[in-house]
């Protein structure tokens, strides 16, 4: 079931919403997290019924996993047994259903055995909940969960909001939400900034990544004419990078704007990543939830920065390249991940130069055109990277870098304004020209240099936490204002067919 759904929007949100406030009067956190619990299993079961075994499967495996250690730990003895084996559990499951075909695959191309290659169907939202579990079973041995009931558990990993596609939790950030009746006492400023976010969500998926996402696809899917020119596949790559962008953006806004209606915080997972002047700073923006996820649990679980300069860039190839990997389950997003670790580690060679050899250019690293140039190549090597995240084979992506790179011409700026892709401009012109360049740069404009979702959010419950009288009138204003725009949204989304957000294929 998809947030920009009508079945969603006007008949599961609405149903469990009202359930909601009917037994949040009885002040009682276990019934109401029953429903949320209910509401959640058939969320998922809705898409797809028989993974609903396999997500309570992990789910059981997991909680008595955790149970041990917290036991274990209790009594000041190591747990590192039941860890090993609650992780190893997770990544055996997630390897059958994701990685198996894929391994498979890459055995027979290599030396040609003949393997069978098994083509399983992929449990939706299972890299997301099998690595929210890990990082409950590494917290529960480090001595960060104090104590764990069934219920609670039950609904920190599949709690509606979350359980697709993110954000990847943490125990301690979620539980005493969940344990607490205060929680679900929502106040005007939480419910009218959830409402403004759910709206945003709603926007940047169906206006903003729909309406770029033809324009991505003529470029991936090789519905062009002729051999792509720089021109064309820069403009296609640098779609795709915005489409991404706003579809997982909006996606998170979404989740955030509907647990925020529940009374229920969860984090934020972007901070303007394309304003980012280095690659270091991207990933702090970028998907925040994983980026931490593969720095507490993988980059510093292998030595992070700690044994030399050398194990460091190790480090940090490693961490990308699984980072890539839990991706998907294909050389593309291997490269991709590797790409951002060669990345990190210039970044990180250029950051120890400036302090040492070219420390007396101070003045030029703090000076405007830097800051500009630095942006620039940035998100230069950042669109560079997206090429193989989208394409299909690694062949079609080398294709398109090497159209970007000019080694099919820089091609025409009246022609590609003129014809769009359809370079040679045969039966009609396809999509692209003015309406495509026009799209992107008013795309470009909101994620570079317009407030962010973060910030939104905080100024409106900050603005209504300041008032005591009316807030009620005024939180029912927004809300009233917002359903009609959220019915508009999903109505037209409908209308021309609902399209799934691009990482619920991870």
């Amino acid at each position: 079931m998809l947030f920009n759904s009508p079945e969603f929007a006007f008949v599961f949100f609405p149903a469990v919403y009202l359930l909601f406030r009917l037994l949040a009067r009885f002040r009682r956190a276990w019934l109401v997290n029953s429903l949320l619990v209910g509401a959640s299993l058939a969320f998922y079961a809705y898409w797809m019924p028989s993974a609903l075994f396999i997500l309570l499967g992990s789910i059981l495996f997991n909680y008595f996993c955790g149970l041990r250690i917290l036991a274990r730990v209790g009594a000041g003895r190591s747990a590192g047994g039941w860890v090993a084996l609650g992780v190893t559990g997770d990544l055996v499951l997630l390897s059958i259903f994701k990685y198996a075909g894929f391994f498979a695959q890459s055995v027979n191309d290599v030396f040609s055995v003949g393997l069978p290659v098994p083509h399983i169907l992929l449990p939706i939202g299972i890299s997301f909940f099998t690595f929210t579990q890990i990082a409950f079973l590494v917290d529960a041995a480090a001595g960060k969960v104090k104590e764990c009931r069934f219920l609670e558990y039950l609904l920190f990993v599949t709690y509606f909001p979350h359980l697709i596609a993110g954000p990847i939790l943490h125990h301690a950030e979620m539980m005493p939400q969940f344990a607490k009746e205060e929680t679900y006492r929502v106040r005007g400023e939480v419910i009218a900034s959830g409402a403004i976010l759910v709206a945003l969500g709603l926007i940047k998926k169906v206006l903003l990544s729909d309406g770029i996402q033809p324009y991505a696809a003529v470029l991936f899917d090789q519905q062009y004419a002729a051999a792509p020119s720089a021109l064309v596949s820069w403009m296609g790559a640098i779609a795709y990078s915005l489409q991404l962008y706003f579809d997982f953006s909006g996606y998170s806004d979404m989740a955030v704007g509907i647990s925020l209606l529940f009374g229920v915080k969860l984090p934020f997972n972007f901070d303007s990543p394309y304003k980012a002047r280095n690659i270091v700073d991207f990933w702090r923006r970028w998907h925040i939830s994983l980026s931490s996820f593969l720095r507490d649990y993988l980059y510093i679980a292998l030595g992070g920065n700690r044994r030399g300069k050398a194990r460091r860039y190790v480090n940090l190839m490693l961490t990308m390249l699984l980072g890539g990997l839990w991706h998907g389950a294909a050389w593309t997003f291997v490269i991709w991940g590797g790409l951002h670790g060669a990345y990190l580690m210039l970044n990180h060679a250029w950051r120890a130069a400036k302090d040492g050899p070219l420390k007396g250019a101070a003045p030029l690293f703090r000076s405007r055109a830097y800051a500009v140039a630095a942006w620039a190549l940035t998100m230069a090597a950042v669109v560079v990277a997206w090429v193989f995240f989208r394409a299909s084979r690694v062949e079609v992506a080398l294709e398109i870098l090497k159209g970007m790179a000019g080694a099919n011409g820089l091609g025409s700026a009246a022609d590609y304004l003129r014809c769009g892709y359809v370079q040679a401009c045969v039966d009609a012109p396809a999509v692209g020209g003015l309406r495509q360049l026009g799209l992107t740069a008013a795309l470009l404009l909101i994620a570079v240099a317009l407030p962010n979702s973060i910030a939104i959010s905080e100024y409106v419950r900050g603005h209504f936490s300041g008032l005591n009288r009316g807030l009620g009138w005024r939180a029912a204003f927004i809300v009233g204002a917002v359903v009609p725009l959220c019915a508009f949204a999903v109505f037209l989304t409908s209308a021309r067919g609902v399209s799934e957000f691009i990482y619920f294929n991870f």
